[in-house]
């Protein structure tokens, strides 16, 4: 299936790094598409550098610097794209705290905050806006990353799994809402790791180690990645993926 894009059509990327991660192969896979990006993220370095590299021009990738789980943030980004002239046809939430294991008896209440705030709670604040925008035009594709602990919760990473259940259970609820009303609202379980720059730099170091110990076919390729959630875009109404789960073949499951 292929797609019509207009001159004010958008995607954005809330949760976006380096152009390694999978934030960065989304604003690619989209920008190739013709549509323009808005690259959003905390950190200005790395999401003004993607945005660069994607398109040298400036064009079309807008680097955003925001925090997800708050709400003047959240409102701002889609208000600006409203100034901009443009209407969010894709809108993708990537933002999650990073999943470091921990002991139950260990986790403060704020660590277990935080990591609802980061992945959950923010996911609701974007979900609501990206809604508004696209219950005008009856149409647009809302997703939604999830982990592995969307499903189980494993020993040590119980902030973590409930964080993200809850997100999952966000996504059905808007999906069984505004799926009849033309929203297209998708939860992908990312099941293993992502091979990005996120994952390489995790526990100084140890992360690439790890990933090298995987080999070339043990993680999840950030392009490939993107390629799903683009395809997941493209679905006619009459066939929509509500949930997709993606693992590396060898990965476990």
């Amino acid at each position: 299936m292929t797609q019509t894009v207009s001159p004010r059509d958008c995607a954005v990327v809330i949760g976006t790094g380096t152009r390694s991660g999978l934030g960065g192969a989304l604003c690619a896979r989209f920008h190739a598409q013709g549509l323009a990006v808005y690259a959003a993220g905390r950190s200005r370095e790395k999401i003004e550098h993607t945005a660069r590299e994607i398109d040298p021009s400036g064009q079309r990738v807008t680097a955003v610097v925001m925090e997800a789980a708050e709400p003047a943030d959240v409102s701002a980004l889609f208000a600006r794209i409203a100034a901009d002239g443009r209407i969010p046809k894709v809108v993708v939430f990537n933002a999650a705290e990073r999943n470091i294991p921990m002991s139950m008896l260990n986790t403060t209440p704020e660590q277990l905050e935080q990591v609802w705030r980061s992945n959950c709670f923010a996911g609701a604040l974007v979900g609501q806006e990206a809604l508004r925008r696209m219950l005008p035009q009856a149409e647009g594709t809302l997703i939604f990353t999830g982990a592995s602990g969307s499903l189980r919760g494993r020993a040590r990473f119980a902030a973590f799994a409930s964080a993200k259940a809850g997100l999952r259970a966000l996504a059905q609820s808007m999906a069984r809402e505004f799926g009849p009303k033309g929203i297209h609202v998708a939860h992908v379980i990312i099941d293993g790791v992502v091979n990005g720059d996120r994952a390489g730099k995790f526990a100084a170091g140890l992360g690439k180690a790890y990933l090298i110990s995987r080999g070339n076919d043990g993680s999840l390729h950030p392009d490939a990645v993107a390629e799903s959630y683009w395809q997941l875009h493209l679905q006619h109404r009459s066939a929509w993926t509500h949930e997709l789960d993606l693992r590396p073949f060898k990965e476990s499951f």
